[in-house]
């Protein structure tokens, strides 16, 4: 077990390793509105309907009070309606906008931070801040944060030793965050998550294997994308769909060698994940070493390096 800091990554890495990035950017999914009433109600877009317009489903405080045919108004030129209801008290909104919705949604949306940054509240600089430096397909409500701890001059720094940086997209949804009740382990079931990895990623990828070089996954979204895709023989297949692999103890890694990850919350599907990849008691070991130095956990937090 080594302390280290993050601009030292090279350190661990060698000539024909690959890092493999997720290249999702958040979208500003948090919406404020209004009903005819003028009661205020939070919109948090979370995944377009497949050939149904701008019809989003979406999760809505006070979601109870809010029935089928509800008229919304956020702005302007962009209005909404309830049209039915999805998974787990979800709600499907139909929205009605005057001119683009992804501008609108840019200039009137909120980043969906955290609860435990500011309270959730964001700042303008948010829409950038909580951005890796990959980010460039909108599509996540959430920043995949193993990615945040990334410079330009520390990517320049890898390619020139030698490391490939191959990207991949998976845009972070809702089954990322939903706790793991006690008892259900084995049953928990993840929300499906929207991923794409194109043929010169995955042709990128193999021949850095087939050249003895280990692919190291930068964060739990990419493994996850690359565990969908990978075969018995360990080959990567480029795909676009949706995953909703969910890994826990006993899961059987064929297509990364590395992990680099955030420290992640009790009860979440991503603590089980790193258990499965290194072992519950080395990672509670590491744990309790970060606590100990003073380590910070979360989005905005550090990191580890699993080798």
């Amino acid at each position: 077990m080594i302390h280290t800091i993050f601009s030292r990554l090279g350190d661990f890495l060698q000539k024909g390793d690959v890092l493999v990035v997720n290249d999702t950017r958040v979208m500003p999914a948090r919406l404020c509105g209004h009903k005819e009433t003028r009661g205020r109600v939070e919109v948090l877009l979370l995944r377009k309907v497949p050939g149904a317009g701008e019809q989003w489903e979406c999760l809505v405080n006070r979601g109870k009070r809010v029935k089928a045919g509800t008229r919304l108004r956020f702005a302007p030129d962009l209005e909404g309606e309830v049209v039915g209801n999805g998974t787990d008290g979800k709600k499907r909104i139909s929205f009605e906008a005057q001119e683009a919705f992804g501008a609108i949604i840019r200039r009137i949306g909120h980043v969906p931070l955290p609860p435990y940054i500011r309270g959730g509240a964001d700042e303008p600089l948010d829409k950038e801040g909580y951005q890796t430096i990959f980010a460039c397909h909108e599509g996540a409500i959430a920043a995949p944060t193993a990615g945040l701890h990334f410079t330009p001059e520390l990517v320049r720094g890898l390619e020139q030793k030698g490391v490939s940086i191959v990207s991949l997209t998976l845009h972070v949804g809702l089954g990322s965050f939903q706790p793991i009740r006690p008892g259900e382990v084995e049953d928990h079931r993840l929300e499906p998550e929207f991923y794409q990895i194109s043929p010169s990623s995955a042709e990128a990828i193999n021949a850095a294997r087939a050249r003895g070089g280990r692919v190291c996954a930068v964060g739990t979204t990419v493994l996850r994308a690359l565990e969908t895709a990978v075969d018995e023989e360990g080959e990567i297949h480029p795909h676009e769909g949706m995953t909703e692999l969910y890994i826990c103890p006993g899961y059987r890694f064929k297509a990364i060698d590395a992990l680099i990850t955030n420290f992640h919350l009790p009860r979440s599907t991503l603590l089980l994940l790193v258990f499965a990849f290194a072992g519950r008691d080395l990672v509670m070991r590491a744990y309790q070493a970060a606590i100990r130095e003073g380590y910070g956990f979360y989005s905005y937090g550090d990191g580890m390096l699993i080798m």
